[in-house]
């Protein structure tokens, strides 16, 4: 057998000059896609002449200017690889974003989690009151379907009801919903490893995993074709929950923007308490590789999504 040859210094360092030109992908294409989602949002939200007025202005204050975007982001690559106009996909992005933005303006409320900020600034709650607060959430529930049942800008029937029921799926009792409802439920019960995981697929995981197929859903990529981006997504989703506990248990509420350690205060099990934080932290790092061996047909084409996979175990809020 041959012995294996050692790369040469001119090897080495192209390699290490091309993994800093895939590190510096993710910054711009963070702020490009805030900058997008924001303006999507004014364009979609304009405030009427009437007592309307203040629902809007609750929606508009939740949904523009705060958030890391993860979740459009990894929908629009997921759509640019396959061909995707990059305004339409920003815009079924942005239905997206509107279902994680409800849920985070109803989970801070007190029958929830009772929080006071996010995004570093008061909750919606806080800043209006609780009726408004329900109805914005609510209202910003109902914008999503409205962006994707939308034919002038989504002619296509069959990919405008494949996009809703992805994106129903993931919000509801089977996705979403149904991982808070066990989430709350985990203040009074003693889940084990697999009962977190499936929690977490769940509640974080579901969104996540429906960005990345929403991309393809507009890319025409058949169901059958989707199988590696169903893992790679399932695996972010995994490593990017495990972030969130790291950083709950270990990270700095000014950089957060909220309130942190709060599940070890209700007696939450997490991958961290169940695991501790050395053996979670190893748990993310290997999911995050195993999501890029995910995308190993695929070339330069997609690394921004390996640069996202990265960042989710890299992230400090």
């Amino acid at each position: 057998m041959a012995e294996r040859q050692a790369p040469s210094p001119s090897t080495r360092a192209a390699d290490v000059e091309l993994a800093e030109a895939n590190r510096a992908l993710l910054p711009d294409a963070l702020s490009r896609i805030q900058a997008e989602v924001d303006a999507c949002f004014d364009g979609l939200l304009p405030v009427p002449d009437d007592t309307r007025a203040p629902l809007f202005e609750a929606m508009r204050y939740a949904a523009i200017g705060g958030g890391k975007r993860v979740r459009p982001l990894l929908l629009v690559s997921t759509a640019e690889l396959h061909g995707v106009d990059r305004e339409i996909a920003v815009r079924v992005g942005c239905a997206v974003e509107s279902i994680h933005v409800y849920s985070l303006i109803h989970d801070d409320l007190p029958c929830m989690d009772d929080d006071e900020l996010r995004h570093g600034k008061p909750t919606v709650h806080r800043a209006y009151d609780e009726a408004i607060a329900v109805l914005a959430g609510d209202s910003l529930h109902a914008l999503a379907f409205e962006i994707l049942s939308d034919a002038a800008e989504l002619p296509d029937p069959f990919v405008r009801a494949e996009l809703v029921s992805a994106l129903a799926t993931a919000s509801g009792m089977n996705g979403m919903a149904g991982g808070q409802v066990m989430d709350m439920a985990s203040e009074h019960s003693e889940y084990d490893l697999h009962s977190i995981t499936r929690l977490q697929q769940l509640k974080t995981g579901a969104l996540l995993s429906a960005s990345v197929e929403m991309g393809a859903i507009l890319g025409h990529v058949p169901p059958e074709g989707r199988t590696h981006l169903r893992g790679y997504a399932r695996d972010i989703g995994l490593a990017f929950q495990i972030v969130d506990d790291l950083l709950d248990e270990e990270g700095d509420e000014e950089l957060a923007g909220k309130a942190l350690r709060k599940d070890g205060e209700q007696g939450k099990q997490t991958f961290v308490s169940l695991m501790g934080s050395d053996k979670a932290r190893a748990q993310a790092r290997m999911l995050v590789d195993q999501a890029i061996g995910h995308l190993s047909a695929y070339g330069e084409e997609a690394d921004l999504l390996r640069e996202l996979a990265r960042f989710i175990v890299e992230r400090d809020r």
